[in-house]
């Protein structure tokens, strides 16, 4: 067994509580199954208590490719390697998670390949984080057979009325809510709207639970949109659910991401290129129908868009702030465009390549020609 021994500050280890909040029964995705440790009787929220006195805990597992839990901790401070930090205030309740849960979050972790990897080919079809797939696990364990108490059913525990909203067949003879591939198409819809409309990941994962009436009634309330200043505005469930998110991903995963932060600490702490994929103004059909190349180098949007026979408006709603990306020091971009213009940017990318290196080179000798000049003549 290996042994990881971390330092966690509280001031004093809280046992679970039952103050779980029944479902409001919205016609949103409320409820959810017994899973990870009992879901309806979530772990108390001890945030608020102070941190003082150090307590050495002992995490064990038999697997030595494991995440350790020590950097999880170190994250809070200086960074995971993505850059995303965890917020000091979910850091008790993610403390407590993980002790009760570890078991259960590694069954996922061994078992969970083939849902995931579906999950995430269509999540990235939509421009959507590959890591809202943990969303699932919180929602059911990644159980299509899961149905709640309020009639949630699928691994993605849609409401009846909410999956034929999102174009799934709900009736006595078919329910494709337990069919993963069509459900989670469905989810991802519903998760790019909500993101549409609140432009935040933790707000959207409290309105998947929720409702976005709720979400906007936080806000108002709060007078913030910033979920760890109004997250006790929001229903207990609502923000333990955003916190269970939180958790399983730093499980799971072995560090934040961009679903882990709010609006603000996103913006602060990840570059660019993290953040211009959920900018793109494109509809449903348009993500289907785009392909998507990663590419680096000194890529200019004119040259693309003149070879690829696309207006400049155009390509910038598939590749938004694609020249300032591009020209800074993390110059990789996930280049989208609809399917016959990726041929064509295939077909010529060199060509490409080399002559926007070679505009690039010619603005950069102009510029120091007028610098030179206007130095000249003083």
């Amino acid at each position: 067994m290996l042994g990881v021994t971390i330092i966690i500050f509280a001031s004093g280890w809280m046992s679970p509580t039952n103050d779980y909040v029944s479902p409001r029964g919205n016609n949103f995705l409320c409820d959810f199954p017994r899973t990870l440790s009992d879901s309806r009787s979530p772990l108390i929220d001890t945030e608020r208590l102070a941190m003082a006195n150090p307590v050495s805990v002992t995490v064990t597992n038999s697997n030595p490719q494991l995440y350790l839990f020590s950097e999880l901790f170190l994250a809070t401070s200086v960074g995971a390697s993505n850059g995303a930090r965890l917020n000091p205030k979910a850091l008790s309740f993610i403390q407590d998670y993980v002790k009760e849960n570890w078991e259960e979050l590694q069954l996922v972790r061994s078992t969970g390949g083939p849902y995931f990897n579906l999950i995430e080919g269509i999540l990235t079809q939509y421009d959507l984080p590959k890591e809202l797939k943990y969303l699932a696990v919180i929602e059911s364990n990644l159980k299509p057979s899961a149905v709640s108490r309020v009639g949630a059913v699928g691994p993605w525990q849609l409401m009846p009325q909410t999956a034929r909203d999102l174009g799934l067949k709900v009736n006595r003879n078919v329910d494709e809510r337990r069919n993963y591939y069509k459900s989670t198409r469905a989810a991802a819809l519903y998760l790019k709207d909500l993101y549409n409309q609140l432009g935040d990941w933790l707000l959207v994962i409290a309105a998947y639970n929720t409702g976005t009436n709720n979400v906007y009634h936080a806000i108002h309330r709060s007078g913030s949109r910033n979920f760890w200043d109004l997250q006790y505005y929001l229903p207990a469930e609502s923000r333990i659910h955003v916190k269970k998110f939180i958790g399983t991903q730093y499980v799971l995963e072995g560090q934040g991401s961009v679903t882990t932060l709010t609006r603000e600490e996103a913006t602060e702490q990840l570059s660019g290129s993290a953040m211009y994929v959920f900018h793109r103004q494109l509809s449903a059909e348009e993500l289907v129908n785009a392909k998507t190349a990663v590419i680096s180098g000194k890529y200019i949007s004119s040259v693309i868009a003149r070879y690829t026979l696309m207006d400049s408006s155009s390509f910038s709603r598939y590749n938004p702030d694609f020249d300032k990306i591009m020209a800074s020091n993390n110059n990789s971009y996930d280049l989208k465009l609809p399917a016959d213009k990726m041929e064509l940017f295939e077909a010529s990318k060199y060509q490409i390549l080399t002559e926007s290196v070679e505009q690039l080179n010619n603005a950069e000798l102009a510029l120091a020609a007028a610098q030179g000049v206007a130095i000249n003549t003083k």
